[in-house]
């Protein structure tokens, strides 16, 4: 493999999608629905008036880059779900597979293109994310990490959609097994950890069961939700200080309280203490290092699935073909 021979194989394919103006049609309508909504959700909050810390660019950040995280994960099975099978159907691979190229040039210059493409649909939605930055409400460092975060996982679903795409005959199978992929790392990994809940708690000496989520935290770990989430820098947090009785008999209690209306923050916040939670008291306050970070657990698997996907596909354009579908043309 060349890194010569992956970008002439990305170039091909970045043309073949730009010949259709279908594209450019599309990211413009991604670009003024996602902005807009933006636009609005910004405008709902700066209406209300109950939010008691800070400005409302910190719920408009972590919101909108959630929402366009989940979206961006949606759109992102089309780009390559269909990148080597789909070739396969029209006849068109096996021109690659008889050049020069080597398998693994295919598959990452394959890729290449439908990542980078999710990579501008990604972008699109930058002006939105900008605005709290502008504002000082978020500080750059948190927005590059967040988006960093972000693109590796569009790779990553870009990858694996690619993986199923070299792995099934049929191009309409493959997508519906990576949108069933996403789906099971968006909503299927909470729903799991919700079943095991129950079964792994224990009886405590109060005769009530408790909870052990220290035992299956793991199965959050893989969500690109808890991933971006956990992963994103801790806001500043306030000193509260507060004396409860009068004189000796008095106490103080001490202790710094992150921004409540941080989506992100909250979130990691919630997944870092089911890590701790062996079933014993713990005070809340709301301390952002009060449990080890999940994210490079959850991102080393997503990763490594990812990898794994593109052996797939490059262990599936090895020629020649022994055995070849039924129904599948060559040339």
């Amino acid at each position: 493999m060349t890194a010569r021979g992956a970008a002439l194989v990305a170039r091909q394919e970045i043309r073949t999608r730009l010949r259709t103006g279908r594209w450019r049609v599309l990211l413009a309508v991604w670009f003024a629905v996602v902005n807009g909504l933006a636009l609005l959700f910004r405008l709902a909050l700066e209406a209300d008036s109950t939010s008691r810390y800070g400005s409302p660019g910190v719920p408009m950040f972590g919101g909108v880059l959630l929402a366009v995280l989940v979206l961006t994960l949606l759109i992102t099975p089309a780009l390559s779900a269909q990148s080597i099978n789909g070739d396969r159907e029209r006849g068109t691979l096996a021109t690659l597979q008889v050049t020069p190229l080597a398998p693994g040039d295919i598959a990452f210059g394959k890729l290449a293109a439908s990542w980078g493409t999710g990579l501008v649909v990604l972008l699109l939605t930058v002006p939105s994310l900008l605005w709290p930055v502008a504002e000082g409400a978020i500080g750059p460092m948190r927005a590059v990490a967040v988006l960093l975060v972000t693109a590796l996982l569009i790779g990553v679903v870009c990858a694996i959609s690619q993986g199923w795409s070299a792995l099934l005959a049929r191009s309409i199978t493959s997508v519906l097994l990576s949108y069933l992929t996403v789906f099971a790392l968006i909503v299927g990994t909470p729903l799991l950890f919700t079943i095991a809940v129950p079964i792994t708690s224990e009886q405590g000496v109060d005769g009530y069961d408790n909870d052990r989520t220290d035992r299956i935290w793991w199965l959050l770990a893989p969500n690109p939700v808890v991933i971006l989430a956990d992963a994103a820098p801790s806001l500043p947090k306030r000193r509260i200080i507060i004396d409860e009785g009068a004189g000796s008999g008095g106490h103080r209690v001490d202790y710094y309280e992150a921004p409540p209306n941080d989506p992100l923050g909250s979130i990691s916040r919630g997944v870092r203490r089911l890590r701790l939670d062996d079933g014993h008291y713990r005070p809340s306050y709301a301390e952002r290092s009060d449990g080890p970070p999940v994210w490079p657990f959850g991102l080393a698997f997503d990763l490594v699935l990812g990898a794994g996907a593109v052996w797939v596909s490059a262990s599936r354009l090895r020629t020649p073909l022994y055995r070849v579908p039924k129904g599948v043309r060559i040339a």
